[in-house]
């Protein structure tokens, strides 16, 4: 099976995440595919913006836990996407539940289209961890803060029409439509200088970059913190039981 599927429309390259049966969850295999496909945007001169999006009943359940961690590539870090240094602009088409590592994916795109039923949700916290793919500060700088709070805190999702409301979201489809509405939206960006955007993007991930370290560092604090507790163990077991966890704080 083909994990990515990528088409060219003119000066914008299309990549599908095609692993549905896992809900789009993202293992070592799909990272890969995932990493050349944002090599390919990256490097070819001819493509001037990217579209990604998931398969038509969800977007991706984020990182597959099967995996172990094991989803990182050289150029893009996670998923081969989270810590990639882009210049081409990326827009996400979601479609369906965005959740974890998914939302996560989100916030590393430039903009973002939805479908009227997309949902976004960091629900770490119901398995016992925390987000580990940026979502701690990429979160609180897309979404007002006491929202980003509710995403990482209660681990429920929001839909797409708060996500637009909050910021997060450039514009809400009717289901089915985010694909064609994200690349129309690519489209407008390409009919403009890429010399110009590549700049004006990169400047503006500059200034990102610049909170980012210390994002990482705290992350990497919280992750440090729940790493081999009996929470984090019983919220795994749990959720592929699939039972409610049995908190013990410890």
């Amino acid at each position: 099976m083909t994990l990515t599927i990528t088409e060219r429309r003119g000066h914008v390259l299309l990549i599908r995440m095609n692993r549905e049966h896992k809900r789009n969850a993202v293992d070592r295999a799909l990272a890969d595919a995932l990493d050349e496909a944002f090599n390919l945007l990256d490097d070819d001169p001819d493509l001037r913006a990217g579209v990604l999006t998931g398969t038509p009943a969800v977007f991706s359940a984020g990182s597959d836990l099967t995996a172990l961690g094991d989803y990182s590539t050289e150029r893009g870090g996670e998923y081969g996407l989270i810590r990639r240094d882009r210049r081409t602009p990326l827009i996400a088409a979601v479609e369906g539940p965005a959740l974890g590592g998914g939302l996560e994916m989100v916030l590393a795109c430039d903009l973002v289209v939805a479908g009227r039923s997309a949902r976004f949700g960091l629900p770490e916290v119901a398995r016992g961890v925390v987000p580990t793919c940026a979502g701690l500060f990429r979160g609180p700088r897309a979404l007002p803060l006491n929202l980003a709070h509710e995403l990482a805190l209660t681990g429920d999702p929001f839909d797409a029409a708060r996500a637009h409301a909050a910021g997060l979201v450039n514009e809400v489809t009717e289901d089915g439509a985010a694909e064609p509405a994200a690349l129309a939206l690519a489209e407008r960006i390409c009919r403009n200088s890429p010399t110009a955007v590549g700049a004006s993007l990169a400047a503006m991930r500059r200034w990102a970059a610049a909170s980012e370290a210390e994002g990482w560092r705290a992350t990497e604090e919280a992750i440090a913190a729940v790493h081999d507790t009996a929470d984090q163990r019983e919220g795994v077991q749990a959720f592929l039981e699939k039972r409610p966890p049995r908190w013990s704080g410890r």
